[in-house]
């Protein structure tokens, strides 16, 4: 059993993140003092936002400069830290040159060096890691009909496909391999999973894949028709607060997968529609040999991509989180609703 002194510093790495800004937000609010990490503290459109909360919040907020693949960067925000909170990683799906270069080495070598900094630090008894389900599968066809747990783990992922996956599962195997080859035994590490991360963001400055697929849903983009595509769901204050639960639950240990339910771009686009009906939302499927022909035209996304995804059902078991953890789900409804509101007032969307 590991227990967390609350009035210690809490380290959350990359903080401007849309993950990060509510966990930084929820530590802050319960009062602690969080060390946030950012790649430049003097960016105030990276951090305005965490110290707006930070201004209003009983908690203390102090910033720190680091970068993922500076080796000791993260010694100074790690110092007197018990809980370490490494959120920062890159997510980009597509847009880049090099698989290796843009996702795998930084998410790699960033989590291996921010685990050297709490091997030098020697308060620090646990680490929670946001790893992503993405570690646990690569593919919908990958879990073949069944339902997938927190022991499955992606083994079809590659630098040449679906290469954020495989970033995701390179960066857990590297924790859980520093983790055990630590001597002391002295931290512990438990893994966030979370499933496709949804609702508002604490910024603008947010970019996802969930935004750019809300985004095309509301804008019109996929209104004649969309791909029968599934996907695990979850709102991002759900993730924030399993992050903090995993790190202050004293028998909190492994993996987390942390998603509330599976759902089609159709059922999403119906959700939406309860309350945005006036915006040109899809109402139907478009059947999978279009999108397989047409899919690498209108969207980029490749056949093998198609053909192993579209059409495939995902299931995602989500008991420890709701057992051990005891986290409460949002229903998924009120995450599109406010998210898709957010966009709209944000001028992303165009009201109507």
């Amino acid at each position: 059993m590991t227990h967390i002194n609350p009035a210690a510093p809490v380290l959350v790495t990359g903080a401007s993140g849309y993950i990060a800004g509510w966990i930084v937000k929820y530590l802050l609010e319960a009062g602690r003092t969080v060390h946030a990490t950012v790649r430049d503290p003097s960016k105030k459109s990276a951090v305005a936002h965490l110290e707006a909360i930070a201004a209003k919040a009983p908690g203390k907020l102090k910033l720190f400069r680091a970068d993922l693949l500076a080796q000791g960067s993260f010694d100074e925000a790690t110092q007197g830290c018990e809980l370490v909170i490494h959120t920062a990683s890159p997510f980009i799906i597509k847009g880049f040159t090099d698989a290796y270069e843009a996702l795998v080495r930084p998410a790699v070598e960033g989590t291996r060096n921010v685990l050297e900094s709490v091997n030098k630090s020697a308060s620090v008894k646990r680490v929670v890691l946001t790893s992503s389900v993405a570690s646990i599968f690569g593919d919908n066809c990958d879990a073949k009909g069944g339902v997938l747990t927190e022991k499955d783990w992606n083994t079809t992922s590659s630098v040449n496909h679906q290469p954020y996956s495989f970033s995701k599962v390179e960066a857990e195997k590297e924790a859980w391999r520093m983790h055990a080859a630590q001597a002391s035994k002295r931290w512990d590490l438990v893994c966030v999973n979370p499933s496709l991360v949804m609702g508002p963001s604490l910024t603008k400055q947010t970019q996802s894949t969930s935004i750019s697929t809300m985004l095309d849903l509301g804008r019109g983009k996929m209104k004649t028709g969309v791909p029968k595509l599934e996907f695990g769901l979850v709102d991002v204050r759900d993730v924030a607060k399993a992050h903090i639960l995993a790190g202050d639950s004293p028998d909190a240990q492994g993996r987390y997968i942390i998603s509330e339910a599976s759902y089609s771009l159709l059922e999403m686009a119906n959700l939406l529609r309860q309350d945005f009906s006036q915006y040109p939302l899809p109402s139907t499927t478009v059947p999978k040999g279009v999108v397989w022909l047409l899919g690498p035209i209108l969207s980029g996304v490749s056949r093998d991509f198609v053909a192993k995804n579209v059409g495939h059902s995902i299931s995602l078991d989500n008991t420890r989180s709701r057992s051990q953890l005891k986290l409460k789900y949002l229903p998924m409804q009120q995450t599109l609703s406010e998210m898709f509101t957010q966009l709209v007032d944000d001028g992303l969307i165009k009201r109507r």
